[in-house]
């Protein structure tokens, strides 16, 4: 009985630690100082970007890791059968938060090669089937993306902006991840997220945090679509 106690304490207490190392991984260092982005900064132009839904049907994406297609089929398919069930895509809004581990689509391709993304934000080629080292689904050549019984569809982000789709990242994500990648490869940390702000694809708008903008839309009438 007496070794069956111990056993138990210290599998409570090997639970106990392991989620204190998980909550240390979660929680910012102290070392890092949340900077206003080198684009944007939040204030009332971000208000109003959001105060420009006013689509009869409003729909918010939230993207917090690469999750193959999803991300931007969902956007689509959210146009697509709201234009089958009577609205015209101009009368509908989405608005996708690339927050988390999703930033990277929020940035050029030679970001993606330049910092080997695809291996750090696990985030695969969905033609190659392995780490991409290319933004994918920014400027997809025709046939690129194929849904079996609908065939090729336009989900690039390019295609979807055309679209009226509006795309947004996640500033707190690009300081802690610029951070990160700052201290694998030895560099300087402000350098390399300024290099990453600077290189974000054109209409993408950067905002405090994706959780903000994911509330802001949601204030403005969207609805909630996990996507990622």
């Amino acid at each position: 009985m007496k070794k069956e106690v111990v056993n138990k304490r210290r599998e409570f207490l090997s639970t106990m630690a392991a989620g204190a190392v998980t909550m240390g991984m979660l929680a910012v260092p102290s070392t890092i100082k949340a900077a206003p982005s080198l684009i944007s900064e939040p204030g009332s132009d971000l208000e109003e970007w959001f105060n420009e839904l006013k689509g009869k049907h409003k729909m918010v994406f939230d993207v917090p890791e690469p999750h193959g297609l999803f991300p931007f089929a969902w956007p689509r398919v959210f146009l697509m059968t709201n234009e089958m069930t009577g609205t015209p895509a101009n009368e509908s809004n989405v608005v996708v938060v690339l927050r988390h581990n999703a930033i990277p689509y929020a940035m050029n391709d030679q970001l993606w090669a330049k910092y080997n993304f695809g291996e750090f934000f696990k985030a695969e080629d969905p033609l190659t089937k392995k780490p991409a080292t290319r933004n994918p689904f920014m400027n997809p050549k025709p046939g690129d993306f194929k849904v079996p019984g609908i065939g090729p569809v336009q989900i690039g982000i390019n295609e979807l902006q055309a679209a009226g789709v509006k795309f947004c990242v996640c500033d707190m994500a690009i300081t802690v991840n610029s951070h990160a990648m700052a201290a694998k490869i030895n560099q300087d940390a402000d350098t390399i997220r300024k290099d990453w702000v600077t290189g974000l694809l054109p209409g993408i708008k950067t905002v405090p945090s994706g959780v903000w903008a994911i509330g802001r839309a949601q204030e403005h009438g969207c609805g909630y679509c996990f996507a990622g």
